[in-house]
């Protein structure tokens, strides 16, 4: 008789325990968020590359840091809007630390190239951490260590100042989940993989 009451009130338990929430990797999620924003060439590899990682909640892809309110791909890759290729990284702070995004961020792009990343050349594919005022410090030891990492090769991607984000239009979101032979094809052609292992090594 006892083990059936225990039995019971152990199912009893179990049914009114709330479910864990999960964060879009599947893990735990704390219910907290933060956003960073990034510019590193082609938003579909920034997004791609912040979408793999665990405590991410989402990565969108948009553009950052111009004059134009609200512009169309086809204004920020005509020139003169100000804008460059950006992705707005929302994550969770119990999961992931910012310390973490930005240093994965540095090892997905050649900060040492001022005029754009890998076959993507112009303004609008140049660089940037864009941060908060909490953001800056952390966002400054971060680059200071990967500078120490790079030695001679000068670090020229720039810490700004947090600016209004605009998503992309829609065909551009989740582009490598969606496209994924169109994407590869792409980031063979810009041998993307080979100029990241060029200037980090293969560690």
């Amino acid at each position: 008789m006892r083990g059936t009451v225990l039995a019971t009130c152990l199912a009893l338990l179990t049914a009114c325990s709330p479910p864990v929430a999960q964060g879009a990797d599947g893990g735990p999620d704390s219910g907290r968020r933060e956003v960073a924003v990034f510019a590193g060439g082609c938003f579909w590899s920034i997004e791609k590359h912040f979408d793999e990682m665990p405590g991410v909640i989402s990565a969108v892809s948009g553009f950052a840091g111009g004059r134009a309110a609200n512009p169309s791909y086809e204004q920020v890759v005509r020139g003169g809007t100000g804008h460059v290729e950006a992705v707005r990284v929302t994550f969770d702070p119990e999961r992931v630390s910012y310390r973490r995004l930005v240093d994965s961020f540095w090892r997905d792009i050649d900060p040492t190239d001022a005029s754009g990343q890998f076959c993507d050349r112009g303004d609008q594919y140049r660089t940037a951490v864009f941060v908060t005022p909490g953001q800056r410090a952390v966002a400054q030891a971060s680059r200071q260590a990967a500078q120490r990492r790079l030695g001679q090769r000068r670090i020229v991607t720039p810490i700004r100042a947090s600016a209004r984000f605009w998503p992309a239009e829609a065909y551009h979101q989740d582009f490598a989940r969606r496209n994924p032979a169109r994407y590869n094809a792409y980031r063979l052609g810009c041998r993307r993989d080979a100029r990241l292992r060029a200037v980090w090594g293969r560690s």
